[in-house]
């Protein structure tokens, strides 16, 4: 028995990128994580794992159990439009106190411990509706349209899509850092991911309604 189906694996790796590779609340804080070399391998290895999960739960039939329930996804997306909108005033609050990168990359910035880094990340995640519908209810049943012996090379593929982005997208920010050695970079990133959060507020305000 093959247990491995290679196309059924790109089929997974393809559409998982073209979900997750979008600029969103959650990559912009994998981006700004990787910048300032904070908590870099912790925060790309969550953001996999709750891929990995929620992936593996909607091409399992968690997908229809949420499209049958709306108030589920009506309360995540009320409780991620509030955080967002505080985490966007945040950011930019942090225009006037810009973060600093030295010569040497070391951080003029008090910085989130682990415990304020994992909360964030957990909130980004499940509090944003369009996670589910992405990676669970889209995701999950194009993979749940398989035959069982094929949804584990699914799986596999969507889930390496994923990992590739978040480890590329945590490391990669590296490249950035002479640019971010200067206050008014930091001013124009942490102004543009409060539009971003402000932005998908709106959204998330305006699917709330519709349902």
């Amino acid at each position: 028995m093959n247990l491995f189906h290679s196309e059924v694996f790109l089929e997974g790796l393809g559409i998982g990128a073209g979900l997750i590779i979008a600029i969103g609340a959650q990559n912009a804080f994998v981006l700004k994580q990787g910048i300032l070399k904070r908590w870099v391998f912790m925060t790309a290895l969550m953001c996999s794992c709750i891929d990995i999960f929620l992936i593996t739960a909607g091409v399992l039939g968690l997908g229809a159990v949420i499209s049958r329930i709306p108030v589920l996804t009506i309360a995540a997306a009320i409780g991620g439009a509030i955080f967002l909108f505080i985490y966007g005033i945040r950011s930019f609050l942090s225009v006037w106190k810009p973060a600093v990168l030295e010569e040497n990359n070391t951080i003029q910035d008090k910085g989130n411990d682990l415990r304020s880094t994992i909360l964030t990340l957990l909130a980004f995640s499940f509090l944003n509706p369009h996670v589910y519908l992405d990676t669970v209810v889209l995701l999950g049943g194009i993979g749940a349209r398989h035959p069982a012996a094929e949804r584990l090379s699914f799986i596999i593929g969507a889930s390496a899509a994923s990992i590739i982005w978040f480890f590329g997208l945590a490391y990669g920010s590296r490249v950035l850092t002479p640019l971010f050695q200067k206050k008014i970079t930091w001013r124009i990133l942490d102004f543009l991911i409060g539009l971003i959060m402000f932005y998908i507020t709106f959204k998330l305000i305006a699917f709330a309604i519709d349902l």
